[in-house]
């Protein structure tokens, strides 16, 4: 079997981070005997820097003829810390999930004994933590109507959804959950926004249908969420949640397990899906070989997982759980003896 990838490196580590991963998924492949066909697209920063857009037409076109697009990051201070900057290499990333319809972000959030001191949460309060967050990503207030008025006095941003945009995350939530734990907690805002009930009334609807009879299916309100995320983690499945909330709540569950370098994600839709690490471009280490290249690395188990390469996949996360073990990390998860981005990179093809 052979797969197209399109590569997006983007800014900052992205680059370095991208390579590690190459490597490995190419050592998996020669290993599980399937090709990939790899191709280079501009998005972010550089893609500004280069053309002056964020997200260029022929990279658009190369990730629609793509299986799937695999991302480093995006971002850049010179952007970032300018308010008034009227092109951002954000608007990229949020072209390319509308562009491709990505409208499901999927998170997994676990803990590693070895990184139990890292976690500003207390031990016992993170040992078993293994859930996953569904968030709708092409619909909300990211995406709804905003403008300003004349006089720059008031400004308004408007959130929109959809029973049929709610309708197609809720049953990934719940098939998924089926495989898993068969756990959902629906979290949003019924209780103030009229988006929020329209997402509980259609998930409630959804979770009375037969093939879901089996799953524990809850709500809960996403301000007592975001402190029962801190409070029991443990208690969570599957969560699933809209845009702007799912932001959020993936930003506070990012910092449970100690280091955003181990959380991989993917973003899917119909027929299309990319992969990407959830922690930024990280400008200050760019260049440098510190860069954590595992969550990378993971999401390209997710990618093989999205291809029903479940052995490669499985090899993949065997081989970091195996770093890990060890201790042949990156600084930011130890500060002794630390390895360099490349040569994790190298340690995990040889474990493959």
């Amino acid at each position: 079997m052979a797969y197209k990838i399109t590569v997006l490196p983007g800014d900052g580590i992205g680059p370095e981070v991208i390579a590690q991963s190459l490597k490995v998924l190419k050592v998996a492949a020669e290993k599980y005997n399937f090709e990939v066909e790899l191709n280079e697209g501009l998005i972010g920063a550089v893609a500004i820097d280069q053309t002056g857009n964020p997200l260029p037409d022929e990279t658009i076109e190369k990730c629609k003829k793509a299986d799937a697009v695999l991302l480093g990051a995006v971002g850049h201070p010179k952007y970032d810390n300018d308010p008034h900057a009227k092109i951002r290499p954000e608007q990229g990333l949020l072209k390319i999930r509308k562009t491709l319809g990505l409208y499901a972000n999927i998170r997994p959030v676990s803990t590693y004994e070895i990184l139990y001191d890292k976690s500003p949460i207390k031990t016992e309060r993170i040992k078993g933590v293994d859930f996953v967050v569904y968030r709708e990503l092409t619909g909300g207030i990211y995406f709804g109507k905003k403008g300003k008025s004349a006089d720059g006095k008031s400004a308004f941003d408007t959130s929109e959804y959809t029973v049929e945009e709610i309708d197609r995350i809720t049953r990934l939530a719940f098939d998924a959950s089926l495989k898993r734990k068969k756990k959902v907690c629906l979290v949003d805002k019924a209780n103030v926004l009229e988006t929020s009930r329209l997402w509980r009334a259609t998930v409630d609807e959804i979770a009375k249908e037969p093939q879901y009879s089996e799953i524990e299916y809850t709500s809960m309100f996403v301000d007592n969420a975001a402190m029962q995320l801190i409070q029991w983690p443990t208690q969570f499945d599957i969560i699933l949640t809209e845009n702007m909330f799912g932001d959020i709540i993936t930003d506070e569950a990012s910092v449970i397990p100690g280091s955003m370098g181990l959380l991989p994600s993917a973003s899917v839709g119909a027929g299309k899906a990319m992969f990407e690490p959830i922690h930024g471009s990280y400008p200050q280490a760019a260049g440098k070989n510190i860069a954590n290249p595992m969550a990378t690395i993971l999401s390209v188990a997710m990618m093989l997982e999205h291809f029903n390469e479940d052995a490669a996949a499985k090899a993949i996360r065997k081989a970091v759980d195996s770093a890990l073990a060890i201790t042949f990390v990156t600084e930011d998860i130890s500060k002794e003896n630390a390895k360099s981005t490349t040569e994790v990179g190298d340690w995990i093809c040889e474990k493959i």
